[in-house]
C-alpha cells in the first residue's frame, strides 16, 4: 500500500530535494507540497495524509507547532538545519529527525523507520482498497466498487461501478493481490466480484449487463458458492 505523503518547507530548494527523494521512492505517494505551514494545516484538515516530512523552524507557524495543534497527526519527519531542536522533535514523537542537507540514505532509513510505524495501518487499509497504477495516476479502487477484472493484452481491464481503469498489469499479479474469499478467478481471462454475480446461464454468469464466460474447470467451485 502506498504512503501518502506531504512535505512542508518554507525553503524552496530544499523542498525540491524532499519532493525529488519522495518520487523515487516506490513506497511513497507525493500528494502535495507546502512552503507556507499554515496552508499545509488547513490541508491536513481536510485530507488523510499518511506521513509528513516537516521543516521545524518556519514563521507564522513553526514545525512543532502545527504539529501540536493536529488532533490526528500522521507520522512525522521533521527536518531541519539546526540540529538542537532534535530534542523538541521527539518529544511530539517524530518518527525521525532529518539533519539539512540530507542525504540519500539518511532520507530511506527514515521511510523505513516510518513504514515500520504505518505498517499496521496500511495493512488494514489495503484489506479494503486496490490500488493501481494507471494513466500517469495512482488510484485507489474500493473493493466494494471492483465488479469484475479482465485481461486485456499487456493490460488488465478492471471494471468498477463507475469507471474502467486499465493499468499495465498482469491478471494474476492482481488477483493475488484480491481477497480470495470476495474474488474468483472463473476463466483465464476474468476475475469476477462474486457479490455482484446476478445469475449464471450455462457457461455464462451476468454481471451489470455484461456476459462473462466460465471455465469447465471453475465451474464446480463457483456453482458452491452460488448455492
Amino acid at each position: 500500500m502506498s504512503i501518502r505523503t506531504i512535505i512542508v518547507d518554507d525553503e524552496p530548494l530544499a523542498l525540491r530535494v524532499l519532493e525529488k527523494y519522495v518520487n523515487s521512492n516506490p513506497l511513497l505517494t507525493l500528494a502535495s507540497n507546502f512552503t507556507d505551514p499554515v496552508e499545509a494545516f488547513a490541508y491536513l484538515q481536510e485530507h488523510p495524509v499518511d506521513l509528513l516530512f516537516l521543516d521545524i523552524n518556519m514563521p507564522e507557524l513553526s514545525g512543532l507547532a502545527l504539529v501540536r495543534s493536529l488532533t490526528h497527526p500522521p507520522v512525522v519527519v521533521f527536518t531541519t538545519a539546526y540540529p538542537e531542536y532534535a530534542v523538541e522533535g521527539f518529544e511530539v514523537e517524530a518518527a525521525d529527525y532529518l539533519v539539512k542537507p540530507i542525504a540519500p540514505e539518511r532520507f530511506l532509513k527514515a521511510v523505513e523507520k516510518a513504514h515500520r510505524l504505518l505498517r499496521p495501518a496500511l495493512k488494514e487499509e489495503s484489506s479494503q482498497f486496490l490500488v493501481v497504477r494507471a494513466d500517469r495516476k495512482i488510484y485507489r479502487l474500493p473493493l466494494e466498487d471492483l465488479l469484475y477484472l479482465q485481461a486485456y493484452g499487456d493490460y488488465v481491464k478492471i471494471v468498477c461501478r463507475n469507471k474502467v481503469i486499465t493499468p499495465k498489469e498482469k491478471l494474476r499479479t492482481l488477483g493475488e493481490m484480491l481477497p480470495a474469499d470476495r474474488f474468483l478467478r472463473i476463466h483465464r481471462s476474468f476475475i469476477v466480484a462474486l457479490n455482484k454475480i446476478e445469475y449464471m446461464e450455462g457457461k455464462l454468469v451476468h454481471i451489470a449487463g455484461q456476459s462473462i464466460p466460465v471455465a469447465q474447470a471453475q465451474r464446480d467451485t463457483l456453482l458452491d458458492f452460488l448455492q
